[in-house]
């Protein structure tokens, strides 16, 4: 089927893109991916492996749409999680950046 990504056609199939990708080793998944035969890859790198283009050139979205209507299954970036063990804002940065939590000072 012809696709357009980056504002250019592309001849897409899921044979063609299993092709395309079976002796490609995935990156790690960081953000938006793309379920390929038994691989979990990016979907920009994905996305440039399919198209030959830069990974600038095109969005996360683009590939999404075109892999999902392929019929591949694609996940979204992971939900942030809320603190659980009752961390006041101020706690919950601190522990992020990994100095030590205290009162705030005025």
């Amino acid at each position: 089927m012809r696709w357009v990504i980056a504002r250019f056609p592309f001849e897409l199939t899921r044979t063609g893109v299993l092709d395309s990708m079976k002796d490609i080793k995935p990156e790690e998944v960081v953000g938006e991916s793309v379920i390929i035969g038994r691989r979990t890859y990016p979907v920009k790198q994905v996305g440039q492996v399919i198209t030959r283009q830069d990974r600038r050139d095109f969005s996360a979205d683009e590939v999404v749409r075109t892999m999902t209507k392929l019929g591949f299954t694609c996940r979204g970036l992971p939900q942030a999680t809320a603190p659980t063990h009752g961390l006041s804002p101020h706690q919950h940065a601190s522990a992020m950046l990994g100095v030590p939590a205290g009162p705030p000072t005025a």
